[in-house]
């Protein structure tokens, strides 16, 4: 959980940012932060993760890009990138390299059939893929106000993974070879 919290942390602080004054001050915070985190780990001598690595760089990326250019379609795009190279990442190590890298990251916690493992990877890869595309149209659709994009990005993807994740748990707990003693 206080992993959970360090994570959202930037992402927390963006909204709030975005609340109290515009996209591009909040757009500033998330990258201080990101970057703050990424020290912070550093200072510890704590492990940094690739997912924090990939965070780090596309917020500094497209975040400064929003700000450079005064164009908050930059930082809307963040987002769909982080989890379309996720997907990819996922895919690619699949079907390129023949590595599950959800098996690689969970194996030693639990023991499942390989198809069972194939299945766990291609969803969490679709479920990248689909949120990104649920961003776009929420970023860019017309339909929505910056303000409801913001509110969307934070929580309601946020709900969205955190809904995933339990379904994927309830479908994992059917599948998992319990050793018997």
């Amino acid at each position: 959980m206080k992993k959970f919290l360090f994570d959202f942390f930037p992402l927390v602080l963006f909204f709030v940012a975005f609340k109290v004054a515009d996209i591009y001050v909040a757009t500033w915070a998330a990258i201080v932060a990101s970057v703050a985190q990424i020290a912070w780990l550093k200072l510890r001598k704590k492990p940094i993760e690739a997912t924090n690595w990939m965070n780090v760089i596309i917020i500094v990326v497209f975040g400064g890009a929003t700000i450079y250019f005064q164009n908050e379609a930059f930082v809307k795009w963040k987002p769909t990138v982080l989890y379309w190279m996720f997907a990819t990442i996922l895919l690619g190590g699949k079907l390129f390299f023949k590595k599950n890298l959800i098996q690689k990251l969970l194996g030693a916690q639990m023991n499942m059939d390989n198809h069972v493992w194939d299945k766990l990877n291609y969803s969490w890869s679709g479920f990248f893929i689909i949120a990104g595309a649920i961003n776009l149209f929420v970023a860019f659709s017309g339909y929505f106000t910056l303000d409801q994009w913001a509110t969307f990005k934070v929580f309601g993807m946020t709900i969205l993974l955190v809904i995933f994740a339990i379904g994927q748990s309830l479908w994992i707990s059917r599948h998992i070879d319990i050793p018997e003693n």
